[in-house]
């Protein structure tokens, strides 16, 4: 009988550095042509401000087979307006064998954990090995995600907050600085805050630049995460001209990464602009930083294969210590 996993299940299944690992393998897998990953449906919600997202995909070769899809909802007022998670859904994860269900699961967490691991996982090929600073764009559910991942991969020092208000930003990041036990800070200017960067997080809802790439110092690595609409953008056109860019996908980011299409079709850039996909440089097919003084950036729009991925590491885990409840159809 399939397994029905809830929210608190999935966190006490799924830690970060298994979440890191899995979406590592699942881009590799990717790169070698070990998966099928349509690009998602995102059907806007215009009355509600919201969007649903439907995003299936397979991933084989070796000890993975994993089948499913996730059915999510964005709406990010809820918090503000309806005290609700601004990431509601579930996850649905098939053998792939037989189609059989093998379990439905919580996705809002789920999505945070994995979307984090991305992150960690450009960390641990894209940024220098010495790097000590963070700053952090973005309060809102994704950014504790993407620093414990950060925090998984380097040994940081010191962090930045950056948010547009200074209330939630002071707030979180006495929070972050409980949590994980180091110095969190509010830059007085967002230009102090870029300039001290070694890496440079950007998880917010922005649809315009968040920063001046001229800010931006040689040897800093970033990893653009919250923009995921082709007229949304977090980093401006001089930061990406200035950075050797990889993508989670090209096809994925050609489509819905407004960081890297508007500049595209300004011709500001080239397509061969994007240097490599992440699996390609975890496989090994391409380099990842090639000197210290490089700027390297990480776009990412999101992808199937990272919740299937991540979803077969839960259910792996939920065998092994008896969790989940078992539901018949």
């Amino acid at each position: 009988m399939p397994l029905w996993l809830t929210q608190e299940d999935v966190r006490a299944l799924l830690t970060m550095p298994a979440a890191i690992n899995a979406v590592e393998d699942a881009l590799r897998r990717l790169s070698l042509g070990h998966a099928e990953l349509p690009l998602r449906t995102n059907m806007p919600v215009p009355p509600h401000a919201g969007s649903l997202l439907t995003m299936p995909a397979y991933v084989g070769g070796s000890s993975m087979d994993a089948l499913g899809v996730k059915l999510i909802t964005v709406y990010l007022e809820n918090p503000e307006r309806h005290g609700l998670p601004a990431i509601q859904g579930i996850l649905a994860l098939f053998q792939a064998e037989t189609g059989a269900l093998v379990a439905v699961m919580e996705a809002g967490h789920l999505t945070g954990m994995r979307t984090g691991a991305a992150g960690g996982v450009a960390i641990r090929h894209l940024a220098r090995e010495d790097a000590l600073s963070l700053v952090l764009f973005g309060t809102g559910t994704q950014a504790p995600y993407q620093l414990e991942a950060a925090l998984c991969e380097r040994l940081i020092e010191r962090v930045w907050i950056v948010s547009r208000d200074p209330a939630r930003a002071h707030a979180f990041a006495q929070a972050m600085e409980t949590r994980f036990g180091l110095e969190v800070r509010v830059p007085e200017t967002v230009e102090q805050a870029v300039r001290d960067a070694d890496i440079l997080v950007t998880a917010t809802s922005a649809t315009d630049p968040l920063f001046d790439g001229r800010w931006i110092r040689p040897g800093t690595h970033i990893n653009a995460i919250g923009a995921h609409l082709p007229h949304a953008r977090e980093v401006d056109t001089v930061t990406v001209q200035r950075a050797r860019v990889v993508v989670d996908q090209r096809q994925a980011c050609l489509a819905e990464a407004g960081d890297l299409v508007v500049p595209l079709r300004a011709g500001s850039i080239r397509p061969d602009h994007i240097s490599a996909e992440l699996g390609e440089i975890v496989a090994g097919q391409k380099p990842g930083r090639t000197h210290p003084k490089e700027i390297t950036l990480f776009k990412s729009v999101g992808l199937a294969i990272q919740d299937v991925a991540v979803a077969a590491e839960v259910v792996r885990m939920a065998r092994i210590r008896g969790r989940g409840q078992e539901v018949p159809l």
